[in-house]
């Protein structure tokens, strides 16, 4: 991926923030589909990829803080692998890559870890996000199942957070890369999106381009003219003239870096007048927080700023009331705009999520509010050059939370339900770009995707 010694330089860093013991990483291995030999696409964990840079499965890795050595464990190809696969590099070429020099098999990888623990060493691991990683560290670290997850060494997250949170100029390239996969796979989307298609039929254009490029999609995407229900995972609904398309997609570089980005689609022609009025209440609110972003601001606010914003033009058009600043304090805009405004990005489309929130999106001096909508926000802390995360406000009308609210009276005093049945079936909106915090303020990541009423408009037409 990178020079030999941008992984040898992360490594010394990492020794240097944990100070002392053994750090533990596993990679990922295969994972069936319908039996064993039918697996899923192939993802190295993030976290292994950082350090280590193999992309290949059943790997693991130890540094050894002490004796200041890094080692790659794995098994190098047998005849019958070859047989299947094809000639593959040794162990010790791949390690080269990165900088290693000391391979070793798992069978060595247990006796160093019986001998360590024996002598009361620290064996610092990350929290596992998929059973096979429980099972292999509960083998490994003679623990129960159950008693994995809470071992997991705290010192160890902080220290892979206080790297991967800073891009530098080679992954900012990598990620522009795949912004400019993304502009093509919306190209391609917004030339598709007609009426009478099925929406499936606009994933499978996107994942051809994503495909072309040599990478493939970051995540699963949201493509849907149901676009009020959030993580819509259906693509069955067929397109009918007057709907709105929202399009939530991203491409992963062959590095394995991430773009995530929206947009939202008029079907069959231009928006109609409810849905530009909706469609740019969504586009200000956006915008206005990619210019709210610089160092020092923390993103809570910019949240909180893109939330008012919402109130604000909410308000003129009828739909909400009452002071905006007090409407944001209830999360009274939550009914409109129930999730965060977006979250860390970088070789996970939710960068490090699998670190905990808690440590890579909040930190010291933040805490998760309790509040509906607001609580769902991955990212509070504040914000620092290098930070890449994305902005994403969204406006959605959720019949079935409508009703509850409606029935509880909840934040009445600043709801004018009303006029919201009128737009009860006006279903959803988002728009999403890519940033990341210079020392001034921010830069979006990319070519530009349309993305104003009239270029969306355009695009779609075409």
């Amino acid at each position: 991926m990178f020079s030999a010694e941008t992984y040898q330089q992360r490594r010394a860093r990492l020794k240097k923030d944990i100070g002392s013991g053994l750090v533990l990483f596993l990679g990922n291995d295969e994972v069936g589909r319908t039996y064993a030999a039918s697996v899923y696409p192939f993802r190295q964990d993030s976290t292994f990829l950082y350090f280590w840079a193999v992309d290949q499965p059943g790997l693991a890795a130890l540094i050894d803080v002490d004796a200041n050595t890094d080692t790659l464990v794995g098994q190098d190809a047998t005849m019958a692998d070859v047989v299947w696969s094809g000639p593959m590099p040794t162990l010790a070429a791949r390690g080269a890559a990165a900088g290693v020099t000391h391979t070793i098999t798992p069978a060595v990888l247990q006796q160093r870890l019986t001998a360590a623990l024996a002598q009361g060493r620290t064996v610092h691991y990350l929290a596992p996000y998929r059973s096979d990683h429980t099972v292999k560290l509960a083998a490994w670290l003679d623990l129960a199942p159950g008693e994995v997850k809470p071992g997991r060494s705290e010192a160890f997250h902080r220290a892979v957070i206080a790297q991967r949170s800073y891009k530098s100029a080679e992954e900012l390239t990598e990620m522009e890369r795949a912004v400019g996969v993304s502009q093509a796979m919306y190209a391609a989307a917004m030339s598709a999106a007609k009426p009478g298609r099925y929406e499936y039929a606009i994933v499978a254009e996107i994942e051809r381009v994503a495909v072309a490029s040599g990478g493939t999609f970051s995540f699963l995407p949201i493509c849907s003219v149901h676009g009020e229900t959030l993580h819509n995972p259906y693509y069955r609904n067929q397109m009918r003239a007057g709907d709105v398309l929202v399009l939530d997609s991203g491409a992963e570089t062959p590095n394995a870096y991430a773009s995530d980005i929206t947009r939202t689609l008029p079907i069959g022609g231009p928006f109609t007048t409810q849905q530009r009025l909706l469609y740019d209440i969504v586009l200000r609110s956006q915008m206005g927080a990619i210019a709210a972003i610089k160092p020092g601001v923390a993103y809570r606010d910019v949240h909180l700023g893109a939330a008012r914003s919402m109130v604000v033009d909410l308000t003129a058009a009828g739909l909400m009331k009452g002071d905006p600043d007090a409407a944001v304090a209830a999360g009274a805009h939550a009914l409109f705009f129930p999730h965060g405004l977006g979250h860390m990005i970088g070789l996970d489309v939710h960068d490090m999520e699998n670190l905990g929130e808690e440590f890579v999106g909040y930190g010291a001096g933040f805490t998760r509010s309790t509040q509906f909508g607001l609580g769902y926000l991955r990212l509070a802390r504040t914000l620092e050059p290098g930070f890449a995360l994305t902005v994403e406000p969204g406006l959605y009308f959720i019949p079935a939370l409508i009703d509850q609210w409606k029935a509880d009276g909840t934040n009445a005093a600043f709801l004018n339900f009303a006029e919201i049945e009128k737009f009860r079936d006006a279903r959803g909106y988002r728009v999403e770009d890519n940033v990341v915090v210079t020392t001034d303020g921010c830069r979006v990541l990319g070519p530009a995707i349309p993305k104003t009423v009239a270029d969306v408009e355009a695009a779609c037409a075409g």
